[in-house]
C-alpha cells in the first residue's frame, strides 16, 4: 500500500473482506472543484444486516472481546503509526473529499494518528477493581466489560477524525463495530478500513464498513437488536431520531449533536490583532465552519463593540478563499451544492430580520465552480433572533453586544444548545467564575483548551461523553459483583 492513493473506488468492507455493493454504486463529489473523484459503493438493507451479523459473530465467538488488553493495544498502536505513516495519503484525501486546507491539516490527518495511540493506552486501563462499597459485608468488585457490538454513524464535516476517534474507543473497550460514514465522506471510512485490513492484525468481523445512501439501509442500525449501542456524531435533529430508534430495543446511545456556542469577552480584554484573528478562525473560517464546536456566536461588551466588528470585517475580508490543494488558501469550500444554499438561505433570512451584514454574506465573484461561501460578519440582531439561536455551520459570525457580566453569561446560555464556548478577560479567576457559570461541556479561557478531558454537551448538544477514560467506559457496561469476606 506504501505510496498509494487513498482516493480511489472501494467496495464495502464486511467480515474482512471486500463486498461488491448490491445497489450500486454513487458518486464522490470533489467540493472543490465539484468534479468526480470516485464512485463509493452504495449498500442495501440486506448488506447492513450483512456487516451486523459479522460483528455480532465476531463479538460473540471471536477473539477481539476475549484478547488480552495488552493484544488489544498492539493492535491499535498498529493502527496509529499506519496513520502516521500514510499522513501524506490521507491529507490528499482530506483536500479532495472534504476541503481540508493546510492550516488544518493538523486536526484532520495526524491529530487521529495520535487519537488511535491514546486508544492503545485507554485499552490498557484495568477492567476490574475492588471499591469501597457501603454496608457491604465483603468485597465488592466493578467491572467494565464491553457493550458488543457498536453502530458507529459519522458526518462529513471531520470524517476521518471522528471515524478514528470513535473506532478507536470502541475497540478499546472490547467492543466490535459497523462504520456508516455519511454519504457526502464515505471515502474517508473505507480507506481507514483498508488501512485496518492491510497494516493491523484486528480479526476479520470486528470493523465493519457499510456507505450507504438510503434511509432504510441507514435506520437498520438502529433498530436491529443485535446491536447494543448507537454512537452518533451529527445534528440535533438526526439525533433525536436516532435516539427515538434506538429506544425501541434499549440500546445505549451517545449523541454528540450540535452547537451555537458563545464567546465572550470581558471588559478588561486587550484586543489584540492574534486574538482577533483567532476569534475570527474558531468562530467562523475553522473549516469554513462546518464544525460544531465553533464559537459562532461572539458576546462583546457594548464598549468594544464597535472597534470589535471593524476589525474583524478587515480580517475577514482579507481571508484567501480556494482550493485546498492550492498554495496560500486560507479556507475550503462548503461541502455540497445544497448546504451551500442552506447557509446562503440563513444570512438572507438574518437580513430579513433585520441583521446588518458587515462583510461577507454571498459566494466569491471569482469562483466558477465549487462551493464557496464567503466569511461572513453579521450585527444588528438579538440573543433570541433566529441566526443567533440556530446553528448555521457555514462561516458566518453573529455579534451580541451586552452589558455587564450577568447579561453576557445570559445571552452565551440562551440557548438549546451547550457544546463548548470560550471566556477571555485579563482577569482570570473572573473568567473562570464566567466560565462557570456557562451551561456547556467545554469552556475554554483565554484559549486554553481542556486536555484529555471529556468532550460533550448539555442540552441538545447531545447525551454522553468521549474521550479519556470517562470517553472509554461510555462504550462498556459496568458490573458490581460481591465476594465474600
Amino acid at each position: 500500500m506504501a505510496g498509494s492513493s487513498l482516493v480511489d473506488d472501494y467496495d464495502l468492507y464486511i467480515n474482512g473482506a471486500w463486498v461488491a455493493p448490491d445497489s450500486g454504486r454513487y458518486d464522490v463529489i470533489d467540493p472543490a472543484t465539484e468534479a468526480v473523484i470516485a464512485s463509493a459503493p452504495d449498500a442495501g438493507t440486506a448488506q447492513v444486516d450483512q456487516a451486523i451479523g459479522a460483528a455480532r459473530t465476531a463479538f460473540d465467538t471471536g477473539p477481539w472481546p476475549t484478547a488480552t488488553p495488552e493484544e488489544r493495544s498492539r493492535c491499535l498502536q498498529q493502527l496509529s503509526d499506519a496513520l502516521l505513516a500514510h499522513g501524506d495519503e490521507i491529507y490528499a484525501l482530506a483536500q479532495a473529499e472534504w476541503g481540508c486546507t493546510a492550516n488544518e491539516r493538523l486536526i484532520h490527518v495526524e491529530g487521529p494518528a495520535v487519537m488511535a495511540g491514546h486508544a492503545a493506552e485507554l485499552a490498557l486501563e484495568p477492567a476490574e477493581a475492588p471499591m469501597d462499597a457501603w454496608g457491604a459485608a465483603g468485597t465488592t468488585l466493578l467491572r467494565y466489560e464491553p457493550l458488543g457490538v457498536v453502530a458507529v454513524m459519522t458526518p462529513w464535516n471531520f470524517p476521518h477524525t471522528l471515524n478514528v476517534m470513535k473506532v478507536g474507543a470502541a475497540l478499546a473497550a472490547g467492543n466490535t463495530l459497523v462504520l456508516k460514514p455519511s454519504p457526502l465522506t464515505p471515502l474517508a471510512g473505507l480507506a481507514l478500513a483498508r488501512i485496518i485490513k492491510e497494516e493491523t492484525d484486528i480479526p476479520p468481523g470486528v470493523v465493519n464498513v457499510v456507505t450507504p445512501t438510503g434511509l432504510e439501509a441507514s435506520k437498520i442500525l438502529t433498530l436491529d437488536p443485535r446491536v447494543d449501542m448507537v454512537s452518533f456524531t451529527g445534528s440535533s435533529s438526526v439525533g433525536r431520531d436516532v435516539m427515538a430508534a434506538a429506544a425501541g430495543t434499549m440500546k445505549r446511545v451517545l449523541l454528540e449533536c450540535g452547537g451555537k456556542s458563545a464567546c465572550v469577552l470581558l471588559d478588561d480584554v486587550e484586543v489584540t490583532d492574534e486574538l482577533l484573528e483567532r476569534l475570527l478562525f474558531e468562530g467562523c473560517t475553522l473549516h469554513a465552519g462546518q464544525a460544531c464546536i465553533l464559537n459562532s456566536r461572539l458576546v462583546v461588551p457594548a464598549v468594544l463593540h464597535d472597534e470589535v466588528v471593524t476589525r474583524l470585517a478587515d480580517l475577514a475580508r482579507a481571508v484567501t478563499i480556494g482550493n485546498p490543494a492550492d498554495d496560500g488558501v486560507d479556507m475550503g469550500p462548503l461541502i455540497s451544492r445544497p448546504h451551500l444554499e442552506r447557509v446562503e438561505g440563513f444570512v438572507r433570512r438574518a437580513e430579513s430580520d433585520g441583521a446588518k451584514v458587515v462583510t461577507g454574506g454571498g459566494r466569491p465573484v471569482n469562483r466558477s465552480s465549487g462551493f464557496y461561501f464567503e466569511p461572513t460578519v453579521l450585527t444588528d440582531t438579538s440573543a433570541d433572533s433566529y441566526i443567533a439561536q440556530e446553528e448555521v455551520f457555514g462561516p458566518v459570525l453573529t455579534v451580541l453586544s451586552y452589558r455587564g457580566d450577568d447579561e453576557a453569561v445570559a445571552i452565551a446560555n440562551n440557548s438549546a444548545y451547550g457544546l463548548g464556548g470560550a471566556v477571555w478577560g485579563t482577569d482570570v479567576d473572573r473568567a473562570v467564575g464566567i466560565a462557570r457559570r456557562i451551561r456547556t461541556g467545554q469552556v475554554s479561557i483565554n484559549g486554553t483548551i481542556p486536555g484529555d478531558a471529556p468532550f460533550g454537551g448539555f442540552k441538545q448538544s447531545g447525551i454522553g461523553r468521549e474521550g479519556g477514560v470517562m470517553g472509554l467506559r461510555s462504550y462498556m457496561e459496568p458490573k458490581a459483583i460481591g465476594v465474600p469476606a
